[in-house]
This record gives C-alpha cells, sequence and structure tokens, in this order.
C-alpha cells in the first residue's frame, strides 16, 4: 500500500467520520441537555430523508426550498416527540426512557416503510460525481461538501452551548431538581434539545441520502453514530466530531488492511470493536466527564 493511496483512505475516511460525527451531535444535544440516550435518532434521520423527497419530489418545491421547510417539520416532530411521549416518563428510570426512544425507532421506521416503501430513491442535489484531483489525491467531492456542512454545523452548536439558553439546557442536564428551583423551564429547555437533535438528524439525511440514496438503511447510521458519541463523549459536542474523524479514518484504512484477508466486511466489525473497546476501557470517552458514584 503506497503512500498516496493510503493518504486518499485516510482523507476520505476523515470527510466520512465527518458525517458519523453529524449524526452523533444529534445525541450529544440531548444528552448534553437532558442526560438521556436517545435510539430513535436513526429513524429521526430516515424520517427527515423521506419528508425533504416528499417536498421536493411529491410537491415539487425546489431543494433550496424543501430542505428549510423540512426543517420546520423535523423541529415540530422532535418537539412532538418530547411533549407527547417522553414528558410522561419525567421522573421514572433511565431504563424506562431508553426503551420509549428504542420503541419510537421501531415505529418510525414502520410507519416510513408502510408510506413511502422500501424502495431506494436519490436525495438529487445535483453535485458532480466527476474525480476530484488535488494534486496526487483522488478525494470525493460529496463526502468533501458533507464535511464542510459539517463543520459550519459542529460551530454553530458549539457557540449555542455559550449562549444563555445553551448554559440553561447544560444546568438542565445537570440537575433538574435544581434548574426546576431556580425558575429554568426544565420542560421546554428538553423539548428544544430535541427539536435540533432533529433537525441535525435532517442534515445527516440529506447528505448521506444523496451518497446512497433515502432508505430504511439510514436508519443504521446509529450503530456508527453511538460509537462515536460514546468515542468522544456523550456530553462533548467537540469530542464527538474528534471522534468522528478517528472512527471514520479507522475505518476506511483498517478495512482496506483486513478486507484483503477476511474477503469483506470488515467496516462493521471495526466499528463493533471500537464501540466494545471504548465500553470496557474508557466508558465516559475521550473527552467526556467522569462520573464517580460514592456508595
Amino acid at each position: 500500500m503506497d503512500a498516496i493511496f493510503l493518504a486518499e483512505l485516510a482523507l476520505n475516511g476523515a470527510f466520512t467520520g465527518l458525517l458519523y460525527s453529524l449524526f452523533a451531535v444529534g445525541l450529544v444535544l440531548i444528552y448534553k441537555s437532558s442526560s438521556v440516550p436517545n435510539l430513535a435518532q436513526g429513524g429521526l434521520t430516515m424520517l427527515g430523508g423521506y419528508v425533504v423527497l416528499t417536498l421536493s419530489q411529491n410537491v415539487g418545491l425546489p431543494l433550496w426550498l424543501a430542505v428549510p421547510l423540512a426543517a420546520v417539520v423535523m423541529f415540530g416532530a422532535g418537539l412532538g416527540i418530547e411533549r407527547v411521549a417522553l414528558r410522561r416518563l419525567a421522573g421514572q428510570p433511565i431504563i424506562m426512557i431508553l426503551m420509549m426512544t428504542l420503541g419510537l425507532d421501531i415505529l418510525i421506521r414502520g410507519t416510513t416503510l408502510a408510506i413511502w416503501g422500501g424502495t431506494t430513491r436519490p436525495m438529487g442535489l445535483g453535485v458532480s460525481y466527476d474525480p476530484l484531483f488535488v494534486g496526487p489525491l483522488l478525494l470525493s467531492r460529496l463526502h468533501l461538501i458533507g464535511a464542510g456542512v459539517a463543520i459550519v454545523i459542529f460551530g454553530l452548536v458549539l457557540l449555542f452551548f455559550r449562549t444563555r439558553l445553551g448554559v440553561r439546557l447544560r444546568a438542565i442536564s445537570d440537575d433538574y431538581t435544581a434548574s426546576w428551583s431556580i425558575g429554568i423551564p426544565v420542560e421546554r429547555g428538553v423539548g428544544l434539545s430535541w427539536g435540533l437533535a432533529s433537525v441535525s438528524a435532517l442534515s445527516v439525511a440529506v447528505l448521506w441520502g444523496e451518497i446512497q440514496g433515502v432508505d430504511q438503511s439510514l436508519s443504521l447510521l446509529l450503530l456508527k453514530g453511538i460509537t462515536v458519541a460514546l468515542l468522544g463523549g456523550l456530553d462533548s459536542v467537540l469530542g464527538a466530531l474528534i471522534a468522528g474523524i478517528l472512527l471514520g479514518i479507522l475505518e476506511s484504512v483498517g478495512s482496506a488492511v483486513i478486507d484483503p484477508i477476511v474477503g469483506g466486511g470488515s467496516r462493521d466489525l471495526i466499528v463493533a470493536a471500537v464501540l466494545i473497546l471504548t465500553v470496557m476501557i474508557r466508558p465516559h470517552g475521550l473527552f467526556g466527564r467522569e462520573h464517580i458514584e460514592r456508595l
């Protein structure tokens, strides 16, 4: 494996990893503001893709208008999920909330399959697939654009958590009771985090839907998103960014080395290995806060 090919694998892997990070930021947004692990993020991503396709291909809106309207729809969907399903579980054990998000994911996948079917549909962003050479390196235009969008969104999220509203969401995550006692509207804060996470899911759906099409497989990004979120730290936005890049590079380079030996299919194996090792060795992630309970 020559150096140029290795560099191509690493760079394209890093671009792909940034898309994984963009998915993971939705998980981090909800956990950072409510301490709830969201297993419905994959379903929300798939739903976002179908909403954009419906507005652009069925209604006939141009994509530049369909995507913002879909963002409004997804933000409302996130608010509705928190209001109808999760608010009723306030004060319940975390395992009950976890199972609720899992049930939501199954419900969303079943509903989208019933409405739109299982046929893969192209997003149609109009991005050129012509080769892009940067010196001797061959790069993917679409992954490069996706990486740029991901970096912009991450910057906005980091700025958001420095605002007064972002600080309130972090306070809610630290202590619900204390937040209530000083007048912070906890329910609205948690609902806002779900709305923002749903919009983040939409951005992933648009970019990843252009790469592989919109179908049920979009929900399978949950495994890689969870791996990135855990590796970076569930309460760290910057950690998700760095962890996504690391996982993308490891997945790209590792599969190129391992696939010829095992006959293919090592990408998911690498992701699963990273997930298991992270939980075993550093459960709070590379940049997450370590929680110590004294008994």
